[in-house]
């Protein structure tokens, strides 16, 4: 240290050092680029501002002129409607004729045993396309003339694939992605409710299952998003082409058709072309009942039981499934289809009785299709306002005047289907400003560093040249866009008000400009507010009772309940909550009782699939209850009150009321054995005591490693795989004021990684006073005291989220948070596998537990085979996958189910690049034993933790204190459960079973 210069000096100049380089790295950048837009990576046909024109399939309705599209994929292909645009300036109109292409006879596919010609479903010489994993298939197909083209094909889903969601290929024509729709375009499958409903024992109407009816049909591919009401199209030169689909699932094929895009003219051009004959005497209106539709394309989709008095039927104290959609009809693309039949050729018109209450003063959209086709311009995007309550909603324009559709005597059906299209622009440009936000901020705290320094003073012209005009822009396309959203949406809503809002910071801002690097977080919370915005654009609820389709000039039914109905229903529903069937106290012999410790959302689901599944399939009746504590099982023990089943304990009540003789030692059941490869070795090991196992795994958490991608390429880190590679990025992380985060509590991983266990094969002592443990418990205590992780982080994904820590080990519960909270940074995170030790031979251990929730039977059920069969049936691939698509179509992202099986795992709705690094996380699963005193370990572990990293005792002796007092502790829980007399004798075995090598049966799910 220089003569006369202190530390805090030292610490000082280095800071100003660093923060003098930034500033020059900074300005150096501002002057090789003309602005934040620059840094937006350009397409055909981009503008490069919010006023370029939108395609047609953006404003055939209510979008209006000058919605914008200003904005590309993050892979920088274009979006469809940006290509749309591109196309339309360079005079591509659409083909004049079509194209047919036999699917029977591919070009080339990625494997013959898998996909190949055959007959099925009454077609000969199809393509069977069985999927076992990605795969692909191509045709050579030779097109007359230089056009854009939809691509519609007859196919029919191979049920016996199993699957369930839609079939999502990625279409490429030369090898090459036209728009960055075609990583994932869309074809739906048909689903039926199985009729009748049935009532279980306490008088509820059991919601029915669905079942798949898809039958042949052609259809085009549309955008899986739903951001177009029209199908996706594709531009092909004259001559000859490949067409490659890649997908992983089943389904037939007959023909590929390159078609041109069918016109849909204008309501008063296709008015006036109907016929002028009208029946002699009006018809009488047809009501359908909502609830009993023809089919659906999405099995989430459901009927719900309403209580309000004019719902018909009437919901009379139990659940009467009387209405369909709500919370389970806002994905894009999903489509509920009647069928009616109308008694003569005419002019009708169309009514619903209707809830649209998700989003307060927020208009949902319907593609409204009348045997299969969308009859005119208006009904591509028919907006349904908001309403607190339920309305009827006769089709009419904007004056108020009904729409009429000419019906021929007969058949006839009616399709409503979710659609984003109209507000695709607004959610576009909001991508747009979240982007220039994140810019200005990131710029900013690159500027002022991660604590803002209010005794600087700041001259904007100088030290950052055109941020000020950058925020005015800003400023004035927010306002444009909120006027904008108002249009569209036909009335203020949250949005419109928050982007005014937004802007009017902005002005206040620039009354100040030598303050705003002092207002950081208000553009931090500006950003993180759009990105709200765009969920809640993107949520299009509508519930409907009742379906009308009256005469032109007919009458329509009262659609709404009078005021005496409305008292009436409110004292009803009053009397009839008094009903106390559900108290856990009241235990019903003739039930398969069965407790729950999760909230009410999950427990209700569960009742609903157990009546739904397992006892029409079984017979056996089932009660589930909600238990508010674990505790309720011990007082409930005592009282002589206790259920069959306990789902949701943690995962060390098992052991521990196993030590007690209160469950029942699942491994006795004769095919206990085939039921244990279904799940990972090491999620088996907290469950295991005195030679037998008291649990089953329902729920599994996992850690991985969370990075903002966007973050980290601007520093130029690569992703580590190794604690050394975190060593390497560490400087660079923390000279721009950023850290990388780990959990001091999670401590198993770094001894697993280095090849310790944490208890001796016969489970009597602490393994952790071996040489490698010692080296494991100084790497977890340096990564703090040598490496200037941070101890206290009272939330990494506040951090994460700021960019403060852009990387950092967190769990399942960081996931969904990020994924349901925190929209602003969708497709700017991602995961990948933990860090781990790499060994001699190169391969690279990342064992590591995460947390798990368990099943267990209580050994006093006297049903006790009834309840095996229904854990087997609740932990089974369909089932899991249902409950699993149900939960989250209900509540949203935030309830994503974490189960288990690995099987349900791959088919719930995890993207598929993060679906592959959590299997891949997942053969490494190794969670920590139970036994007698066990409890001491992540005590004293942690203990340890904290006198070497808080404290300063030495590693060595911190951790040398810890395995003293955990055996202690052991000893003295053996003795009291009579595994070791008072001289330390072994009287009975408590063998840990070993798990040292990564879980094969997991192999074939991952690519």
């Amino acid at each position: 240290m220089p003569e006369g210069e202190s530390g805090f000096d030292l610490v000082r100049s280095t800071r100003w050092s660093s923060r003098i380089c930034s500033i020059v790295l900074i300005l150096s950048l501002i002057a090789s680029q003309s602005g934040y837009a620059s840094s937006v990576p350009s397409v055909p046909g981009k503008q490069g501002t919010a006023e370029t024109p939108v395609p047609q399939s953006f404003d055939r309705t209510n979008a209006g002129a000058g919605a914008g599209v200003s904005i590309n994929d993050p892979d920088g292909e274009p979006q469809f409607g940006e290509a749309s645009v591109a196309w339309s300036k360079q005079g591509i109109g659409n083909a004049t004729a079509s194209v047919t292409v036999k699917a029977g006879e591919p070009s080339a596919v990625s494997d013959a045993k898998q996909i190949a010609p055959g007959d099925y479903a009454g077609k000969s010489r199809v393509l069977l396309w069985k999927a076992a994993g990605k795969g692909w298939v191509e045709y050579a197909v030779n097109v007359p003339e230089s056009a854009l083209y939809e691509i519609r094909l007859s196919y029919r889903p191979l049920t016996e694939g199993g699957g369930s969601g839609p079939i999502l290929w990625e279409v490429t024509v030369d090898g090459r992605r036209q728009f960055a729709e075609s990583s994932s375009a869309a074809l739906y499958r048909t689903w039926q409710d199985v009729r009748p409903i049935l009532k279980n024992g306490d008088g509820d109407q059991i919601r029915p299952r669905s079942k798949d009816v898809s039958d042949w049909g052609v259809r085009a591919l549309v955008d899986s998003s739903g951001a177009y009401s029209e199908p996706l199209q594709w531009y092909f030169e004259k001559g000859s082409h490949t067409i490659r689909f890649a997908g992983a699932e089943s389904v037939a094929l007959e023909t590929i058709l390159l078609a041109p895009r069918e016109r849909i003219a204008p309501y008063e051009e296709v008015s006036a072309a109907y016929p002028a004959a009208v029946p002699a005497a009006p018809p009488p209106t047809l009501t359908l009942q909502a609830e009993e539709f023809d089919s659906k394309n999405d099995t989430a989709i459901k009927l719900f039981s309403d209580r309000n008095p004019r719902s018909v039927p009437r919901a009379k104290g139990r659940i009467t499934y009387n209405t369909v959609g709500g919370i389970r009809w806002v994905e894009q693309n999903q489509e509920i289809t009647w069928s009616f039949e109308v008694p003569a050729d005419g002019r009708y018109q169309i009514g619903f009785r209707a809830l649209q209450n998700t989003v307060s003063q927020k208009t949902s959209f319907r593609t409204v299709r009348l045997d299969g086709k969308v009859p005119f311009q208006e009904f591509l995007a028919y907006g349904f306002p908001y309403s607190a309550s339920w309305k009827g909603r006769v089709l009419e324009d904007s004056a108020g005047k009904p729409y009429s559709v000419y019906l021929t005597k007969g058949k006839h059906t009616l399709s409503l289907a979710v659609t984003h299209a109209p507000v695709e622009p607004v959610i576009t440009e909001l991508e747009s400003l979240t982007r220039t936000l994140d810019a200005i901020d990131w710029d900013l705290r690159s500027l002022v560093g991660a604590v803002v320094d209010r005794n600087r003073t700041w001259n904007m012209d100088q030290d950052f040249p055109g941020l000020t005009g950058k925020l005015v822009q800003t400023a004035e396309r927010m306002e444009r866009l909120a006027e904008q959203a108002v249009r569209i949406n036909g009335n203020k809503d949250s949005i419109s008000q928050g982007l005014d809002t937004a802007a009017k910071d902005i002005r206040s801002l620039m009354k100040k400009p030598e303050e705003i690097p002092y207002n950081v977080k208000e553009i931090s919370s500006m950003r993180d507010k759009f990105g709200t915005f765009i969920e809640t654009l993107l949520k299009q609820s509508l519930q409907l009772d009742e379906i009308y389709i009256a005469p032109e000039n007919g009458t329509l039914p009262a659609m709404e309940a009078s005021l005496w109905n409305r008292l009436w229903g409110g004292l009803a529903n009053f009397y009839y909550s008094f009903d106390s069937r559900d108290s856990i106290t009241k235990l019903d012999g003739d039930k398969l009782n069965i407790w729950v410790q999760r909230g009410r959302d999950y427990v209700d689901q569960l009742q609903q699939l157990a009546d739904e599944r397992f006892t029409p399939d079984t017979g056996i009746q089932v009660k589930v209850n909600l238990m508010a504590n674990p505790e309720l099982l011990l007082m409930s023990n005592a009282a002589g009150v206790q259920p069959d089943i306990a789902l949701g304990l943690t995962q060390d009540l098992p052991v521990d009321f196993a030590i007690r003789g209160s469950l029942h030692n699942l491994a006795l059941f004769p095919d206990f054995q085939q039921f244990y490869k279904g799940f990972s070795p090491g999620s088996w090991l907290p469950l295991f005591y005195n030679g037998g196992y008291y649990g089953v795994p329902e729920t599994q958490s996992f850690q991985v490693l969370f990075y903002r991608e966007d973050l980290l390429k601007k520093l130029g880190i690569g992703i580590p795989q190794t604690w050394e590679d975190v060593y390497d990025i560490l400087p660079t992380l923390q000279q721009n004021y950023m850290n990388f985060y780990v959990n001091p509590s999670q401590f198993s991983q770094f001894f697993y990684q280095n090849n310790v266990d944490l208890y001796e094969p016969d489970g009597l002592k602490t393994a952790l006073d071996n040489p490698e443990a010692f080296r494991a418990f100084k790497q977890w205590t340096d990564l703090f005291n040598t490496y200037a992780i941070e101890r206290e982080v009272p939330s990494f994904y506040q951090h994460f989220r700021d960019g403060t820590m852009p990387i950092g080990i967190s769990d399942y519960n960081m996931y969904v948070q990020l994924a349901a909270a925190a929209p602003e940074l969708n497709d700017r995170w991602k995961i990948a596998a933990m860090p781990g030790v790499r060994q001699k031979d190169g391969t690279i251990l990342r064992w590591a537990g995460g947390g798990q929730r368990t099943g267990v039977i209580f050994e006093r059920s006297d049903k006790k085979e009834q309840a095996w069969q229904f854990l087997k049936w609740w932990l089974s691939a369909d089932i899991q996958q249902q409950y699993g698509a149900d939960l989250e179509a209900v509540n949203g992202v935030a309830f994503r189910w974490n189960t288990s099986n690995v099987e349900a795992f791959t088919r719930l709705p995890w993207k598929r690049e993060d679906a592959q690094v959590i299997l891949n996380q997942w053969k490494w699963y190794k969670d920590i034993p139970n036994v007698p005193g066990g409890y001491f370990m992540e005590r004293e572990a942690n203990n340890a933790w904290i006198r070497t990293v808080v404290g300063t005792t030495n590693y060595r002796a911190s951790l040398e204190q810890a395995v003293r007092d955990i055996n202690r502790e052991l000893r003295r829980k053996q003795e009291e459960f009579g595994f070791i007399d008072k001289a330390g004798n072994r009287l009975k075995p408590l063998d840990v079973p070993l798990v040292d090598r990564p879980w094969e049966g997991i192999d074939r799910y991952v690519d």
